[in-house]
């Protein structure tokens, strides 16, 4: 066993993360596997590159471009030039950032991307760059005396440009969401303004010989209604991509990825039989079959059932390889006295892969570890200058595994948003009941008992989860919620049942609608619902006599409490 004392050493220099955050719960419904295989196409032949320079909303700027029917990845500017080599795309976007142009060592563009002949679409912090390596000019709105630009704008169009295709009209007024300090002051030869605004007169600039557009506005967030269709107009209609990129291509080409990949090796499956954990377990196994064993390990954290429904469905429905790991002692045991989140999470994480690299060793080894890690755990874990991302919760799925271990990661999912992984699993034959199901994080209850955990607490909490899941599903409200969940509070206040004095557990109520998990706001019941949900776990549960509801959004608070 590991030293304790010792920190893992991971491949990237990352400590031993919470291993299992976000790999979710199970379900009992049956999986009907797909008869065909598809051919294998080329995930990159038409795909999008987006060049992050550090801004907030970048990954909008993706869900804009696969919204089109466009395959797309974002890269740091630092690994722009060798993402570009790797995909070859037929076109480019630059994303905004929290730099400024004009200051000492803000971040460029690679010269490569305008040597390259292909459209290049500039955004905020994109446009001004642009214009400044191409010859313009960029200077902090200080200095020019009109300050910059924030918030709800008014653009009108100026002359005719392609990106207006079937949308906006020359003398048109439309709102924008502007975002920027700096402005440029003088743009780049070949280049004509299309668009002004009050505060950017170089609201959208267009170079119609070398396919260059630049937006000084943010039409990647919803503030700006019609920028999901400028987008769409340039990806398509100037790049160029024909819009149909599915579902069935991605699996076909990831199918064809994990068998080049893991050739005639062994795999080893982190299973909680959640929607990424058990898509990405379903499309190993139609890649390489036999070769893969699902691990499920019971650490006592677990939802009422869950453990059941994973047996019954894996062995079942799936005849998936599965290995049950009865761990409960071990882990409860190991948080006893711990109330530090992170130190839960990295216990967690650490006993994660300790029985893992034991499960591995009793059926002989294994070369692969696969895990469910999806695209905004990328995006949130690399840092877009290349150093290190502030930690908010430690992440099971970016930190890499131990040396030790000797093993490689499949990631079949990373560069998938979970509603495009629940598209994935519809096209494997899951169906529209699991695939919709709400996450569960993989270090279960541990993250919803803040304070010590124990086996009382967490028997109290599954009880009270229970019911709350149960008021949700009868009120018909499951699916219009991301997640929701119960959480046992290190409280206790004075109660009345019965004409006796209580002294027991609050409990809070948590749910949130969301579309990536990234940000996320509170699902509005009605009073009446509420009431019902107190009420119930007031009288049902023992050691609970007080319940709160959640009203905070993501951000500032997190989706889970801890």
């Amino acid at each position: 066993m590991h030293n304790s004392a010792q920190p893992l050493q991971f491949r990237n220099g990352k400590d031993s993360d919470a291993f299992f955050e976000l790999l979710d719960g199970p379900t009992a419904l049956a999986y009907r596997p797909a008869m065909t295989e598809p051919a294998t196409p080329d995930p990159h032949a038409d795909s999008i590159l987006i060049v992050d320079f550090g801004s907030q909303v970048t990954q909008l700027i993706a869900r804009r471009v696969r919204e089109a029917g466009v395959y797309c990845e974002i890269a740091p500017f630092t690994g722009a030039e060798a993402a570009f080599e790797r995909m070859r795309p037929k076109g480019i976007i630059l994303s905004g950032s929290p730099a400024s142009v004009p200051a000492e060592g803000s971040p460029r563009a690679p010269q490569a991307l305008f040597d390259s002949g292909l459209p290049i679409l500039g955004i905020c912090y994109g446009q001004q760059v642009m214009s400044q390596q191409l010859g313009g000019e960029v200077r902090p709105g200080h200095e020019t005396g009109e300050g910059g630009e924030f918030g709800r704008a008014y653009l009108t169009v100026t002359e005719p440009c392609v990106l207006f295709d079937g949308l906006w009209e020359v003398g048109e007024r439309h709102q924008v969401w502007m975002s920027h300090g700096d402005k440029v002051t003088r743009f780049a030869p070949g280049f004509r303004i299309v668009a002004v605004s009050d505060g950017a007169p170089f609201a959208l600039i267009a170079d119609d010989a070398r396919r260059y557009y630049g937006t000084q506005f943010h039409p990647e967030v919803v503030h700006t209604p019609d920028g999901a269709k400028l987008i769409a107009n340039f990806v398509r209609h100037v790049c160029g991509c024909s819009g149909d990129w599915t579902m069935a291509e991605y699996r076909a080409a990831k199918i064809a990825d994990i068998r080049a990949q893991v050739g005639g090796g062994s795999v080893i499956c982190g299973l909680s039989g959640g929607v990424d954990s058990t898509v990405a377990a379903v499309l190993i196994h139609e890649a390489i079959g036999e070769q893969l064993t699902c691990v499920f390990v019971d650490h006592g954290l677990l939802r009422a059932g869950e453990r059941e429904q994973v047996e019954a469905l894996f062995r079942g429905a799936y005849n998936i390889p599965l290995v049950v790991v009865d761990a409960e002692e071990r882990f409860l045991s190991g948080l006893a006295g711990v109330t530090d989140p992170e130190a839960k999470r990295k216990f967690i994480g650490k006993t994660f892969i300790d029985l893992f690299e034991e499960e591995a060793a009793k059926i002989g080894g294994a070369d692969f570890l696969a895990q469910g890690t999806l695209y905004p755990d990328v995006i949130e874990s690399v840092s877009f200058t290349g150093g290190p991302s502030v930690t908010i919760k430690s992440h099971h799925n970016v930190g890499g595994l131990p040396e030790r271990m000797n093993m490689q990661l499949v990631e079949p999912l990373r560069e998938l948003f979970k509603d495009e992984v629940r598209a994935l699993g519809r096209e494997l034959g899951l169906p529209d009941a699991f695939v919709g199901r709400h996450p569960f994080p993989g270090p279960g209850l541990a993250i919803r008992i803040p304070g010590e955990v124990t086996r009382d607490r967490c028997d109290i909490l599954r009880k009270a989860d229970a019911i709350y899941l149960e008021e949700i599903r009868n009120a018909g409200l499951y699916d219009a919620i991301w997640q929701a969940f119960a959480v046992l509070l290190p409280v206790r206040t004075v109660g009345v049942m019965g004409d006796f004095r209580t002294y027991d557990s609050v409990c809070a109520l948590r749910a949130v609608t969301s579309t990536d998990g990234m940000t996320a706001d509170i699902y509005p019941f009605d009073a009446g619902f509420l009431s019902r949900c107190a009420t119930r776990i007031v009288n049902e549960v023992a050691g609970i006599n007080r319940v709160v509801y959640d009203y905070t959004s993501k951000p500032p608070g997190t989706i889970e409490w801890e």
